[in-house]
Parts: C-alpha cells; structure tokens; sequence
C-alpha cells in the first residue's frame, strides 16, 4: 500500500503540472482543479480498461432518501495497468471493493482490494495483480449514501425526490454534465460507453420501478420490498442509466419502423393515464419524421419509452423522461414565437431526439456536447418541416435565434469536465441549417444526417470527425464555418457598399479564411463568395439599395459608407 501510494502521489503532482500548464479559462475568472482534470481526462488510471457492462444491484430507502448497493463492471484489460480510477461523487461511500479475473496460470484471481480517496475519486490499488491483455475482469464495488438532491433538475442535477398529488412518493435522477457518479461508482467519462448494463432496485411494494431497455421480471423479497429487474443490450451513456420509482402504469403499441417491429411503451402516473393516451399519440409521428432524416431508431433491441418524471424531461436511453404536462409547446409556449412551436410536444420531439445524437453518436468529451444539442436542437426544425412544410421550418428556426446569446464559445475547454455556451443548443441549430443552405441540396443533407449516424453507429466522437465527415459527404470544405461558430462568439458580419453600379462586399468579424457563400438578392436572387477582401460585383443597370440576405443563413448584414 505504501508504494500506491507514493505512485498516486507521483501521479497526482504529474496532474497538477497538467492543470498548472493547459487549464485554459472559460471566462475571466474561471480556471480549473486538480479535481477538474481527474474527472475530466482519460488518465492512466483509465485508458488501460474498457468498461464492458454495469450491473447495478441497488436498494432505494424512500424514508430517507439513501441508497445502498453495489455495481458489478465487467472489463476488458486492454493494456498492462497498476491502478483503476472509480468516480463516486460526496457524499457517497465506497465500503469495499472485490477484483476477479482468470488466468492461463489460475483458474480464478479473487482479491479484496485498497483505495485512495481523493475528493470525488478512487485510485485502487492492484497491487501485485497483473490480469493478462485481453482478459475480462470483474470490479465489484460496495457502496452506500444519500446522492445529491437536485436543485434545479436537470439542469442542476441529482437525486430527484418529490410527491405526487396523491402524496405517493416520485422519485428519479437527472445527472448529465454532473455525472452519473452522483448515485453509483462508475468510469464517469463520456468515451467508455459500456456496451451493455442491467439494473436490478430494490422499492416499496407499493410502487413501481422502470428502467432502461427491457422488463427482466421482480422479485418480492417478503420484507414489503420489491426488487424489479432492467437490462439494455446495447452500448449506453452513464448519465442515461436511470431508474424511475412512482405509482406507475403502462400502455405500449408496436411501430412499424425502418428496422421492422419496434415496441412502444408508455408509463405513467396511474392518474395521468388518459391525458398521455391522447398526448403519447405524438410519439409515433416523431419516430416517422426522424427516420426518415436520421436513419432507423438505433436501439430497436431495447425498445423506446417515455416515461412521465418530476421535472421537465431528459433523454434516457430507451426510457425518455417526460414531464411536459401534456401539453404542446415547452411547458405550453412556443420557443421560436413563430407559432410552429405550438403544433407539437417539445419534450417528445427533442428529448426524442437525442437517441439519434447524444446516445447513438455521443461526444468524447462533454466539451463537444454540441454534437448532442447543436443536431437534436435541429431535429425540432426536421420535424417541423416534415408535418408542415418548408416554411414553417425555416420560420421556427429562425425564430430561435432570439435565444442565441454569443457569450463565449460553443466548444469548451477540453479534458476538465466542462461545457461551452449554452449557445450549443440554438446557435449550432442555425449553423447547421446554414450549412445546409450551403450544400444546396436538401437530399444529399438528408443522406449526410442517415450517414452519420450510420458511421458512427453506437460510437463516441469528437467534433473534428464530425466536421471531416460533413465536410467529405458534402464534398466541400466546411472547417471554416464550424471554426467561426463553434469556436468563436463571434456573428460573421457581411459589409456593402454601393458605388454607383458597383457593389462592394466583404466579410467582417469573422476567423481568417471564413469562406461562407452566400444566397443574396439584389436586383435578383444569387450567390456571392465573400471573404475578408473587398469584392465588387457589377450591376451593370441601375443601381438598387436593398441587398437582402437569404434569411436562412446566420449573418449580421451591415451597409457602411
């Protein structure tokens, strides 16, 4: 143990100088920990494994709000490493940690093993046992606590714990961006998806628990409790493993989808049942739409779900949670003050959204969490346009730009655990409808959405492939947009002047090379090639004072003398 610990030490200092030389302000007064790159990089204490499977056993004590358990994780050692990094959020306990593994000496490796703590880390201590390179071990690790109460879900996520109007208890978690180490020891990062995860919780027999994927069964344990049993096969987020407790009940369709017969389920309060009969209808018409622009629903295996949830909503793998009051709208009004706002549920359709961008292709590191928001904050216009036209689409869109606030970045600092703007929801939005306008070609943007989520396929990401994939299925060089919108504040300004039947035009406030052609009309619709060099297009006729942008592209449009 004395040697670990003069390795953790080492390895602890080695992290300081990392924080020290590369932590890169997200504002003037913003810089970050020690702590920050724990959590937020890929250390040594975590490339050398792949987590294969969580198998969560955990029991819910609603009299006060704690949880006890243990999480089973499979592994795959894919390299020589002396010590594991578990992630397990204050004021959570580990009590005991069991490693097993076999041998081609031993028939089986069984050793209780030592922990570091280090603020919401655990650096374990393998001590003399070296698990051959592409042998599956297994972690076993004991735990207990009371997991943060939520604030503000999910905005400000944690252990959800509130009442029905009928007083029964309804209980969940939102944990995305704080992590799913608020309520379980895991490998809280975004690049290790585990390929598959059971959940087996332990509840009041007066209540009902649904998770992820599949109904295993329950189990009544003759002491008032209940142990219900989940199971997705395929690969899924941290924050997505969610249970949800309350005085459920359940309806279910089969959808005729692109991959063939996809299970529908629906749980909600047991007094609820009617209004989401009626309002669950929506659920089906989003499965059309976004086929049909992002390719088949990527977890047929494990089904889709909306589950009713005391807070506004989240994208669970196969178990969405909807607290949208049954209405259309978000939380009944309109976002874009268009009106096409209004026709649908925005937690359906958004929340929806994200089994296609967020848990199909999800980013590496949650500085790119554009990826997720920036694709599914435009699947509202898709889904829009599907039902109601053009028009309505390129309404909505442009009518959420109101919200887009040009504080700082999109992209965030990488390998600390942190976010860009929020403007990765509506500012990525329009990008990728300018982009679009770009490609001039809605079936090939169609095909460039399916191709993605064909490519990357149950994959994490990061956003240069992204950018390399749009910009090789388009056929043309996208980097300088994405570089102007996801990595400044910046609104690139078109400037022009009349000089007689001359006009001159140039791009202003904007990263060098920003090379975004443009569908102007002046005297008549056409493209124009701007750059930061004044440019002069000759009218030729008289000359005409309103140039006018397609407003379909995200620009400032400036006249100067």
């Amino acid at each position: 143990m004395r040697q670990f610990v003069k390795l953790f030490q080492l390895f602890a200092y080695s992290l300081l100088m990392i924080d020290h030389i590369n932590a890169q302000p997200l504002n003037e007064n913003k810089s970050f920990s020690h702590a920050d790159t724990l959590r937020g990089s890929y250390g040594s204490g975590r490339d050398w494994w792949d987590a294969l499977k969580y198998d969560l056993h955990v029991k819910f004590n609603l009299l006060d709000s704690s949880i006890s358990g243990y999480n089973d994780i499979s592994l795959k050692i894919l390299k020589k490493g002396t010590f594991i990094q578990i992630d397990l959020q204050d004021p959570m306990i580990i009590d005991s940690i069991h490693f097993r593994y076999t041998d081609k000496y031993t028939a089986l490796v069984y050793k209780e093993l030592a922990a570091a703590k280090y603020g919401n880390a655990y650096f374990i201590d393998l001590g003399n046992l070296l698990p051959p390179v592409k042998s599956i071990a297994s972690l076993q690790i004991f735990y207990h606590g009371r997991p943060i109460i939520a604030k503000r879900p999910p905005w400000e996520g944690g252990l959800i714990f509130k009442r029905d109007k009928n007083n029964y208890p309804f209980v969940t978690i939102a944990c995305q961006g704080l992590g799913a180490s608020i309520w379980y020891p895991c490998k809280d990062h975004q690049s290790d998806k585990p390929d598959s995860a059971e959940m087996h919780i332990t509840i009041p027999d007066t209540l009902v628990c649904v998770g992820n994927g599949r109904f295993r069964g329950k189990t009544s344990n003759g002491d008032g409790t209940t142990t219900y049993d989940w199971a997705v096969v395929n690969p899924i987020n941290n924050y997505c493993i969610i249970p949800y407790i309350g005085k459920y009940v359940h309806f279910n369709e089969v959808y005729k989808g692109e991959k063939g017969d996809l299970d529908m389920d629906y749980w909600v309060l047991d007094y609820n049942l009617e209004k989401a009969r009626k309002q669950f209808q929506e659920a089906p018409r989003m499965m059309k739409a976004f086929e049909y622009w992002f390719g088949p629903y990527p977890f047929y295996e494990d089904g889709y779900k909306l589950v009713e949830a005391p807070h506004l909503g989240m994208e669970h793998q196969s178990a969405t949670a909807y607290g949208n009051g049954y209405q259309n709208g978000y939380r009944g009004r309109d976002l874009s003050g268009s009106g096409w706002g209004l026709k649908w549920d925005f937690i359906i359709v958004h929340e929806s959204g994200h089994e296609w961008f967020a848990n199909n292709i999800t980013s590496k590191d949650i500085a790119d969490m554009w990826v997720h928001e920036g694709f599914t904050n435009y699947s509202e216009t898709l889904f829009t346009e599907y039902y109601f036209g053009k028009a309505a689409a390129d309404a909505y869109i442009q009518g959420v730009r109101k919200l887009i606030r040009n504080d700082i970045p999109i992209i965030g600092p990488y390998d600390v655990n942190k976010e860009g703007s929020g403007d990765m929801y509506y500012k990525s939005g329009n990008m990728l409808h300018t982009i679009r306008q770009v490609i001039s070609d809605d079936e090939k943007f169609r095909q460039i959405l399916r191709g993605l989520n064909r490519t990357f396929y149950h994959q994490t990401v990061t956003t240069r492939q992204i950018e390399d994939y749009m910009s090789k299925s388009a056929k043309m060089d996208l980097s300088k947009i994405f570089d102007q919108y996801l990595r400044t504040n910046q609104v690139p300004a078109l400037e022009y002047r009349l000089n007689g039947y001359l006009l001159n035009y140039r791009y202003n406030n904007c990263v060098n090379g920003f090379n975004l052609p443009l569908k102007v009309t002046f005297k008549k619709t056409q493209w124009i090639k701007p750059t930061e060099e004044w440019k002069t297009l000759n009218l030729y006729t008289e000359s005409d004072t309103n140039l006018k942008v397609d407003p379909n592209f995200y620009i400032n449009t400036k006249k100067v003398d």
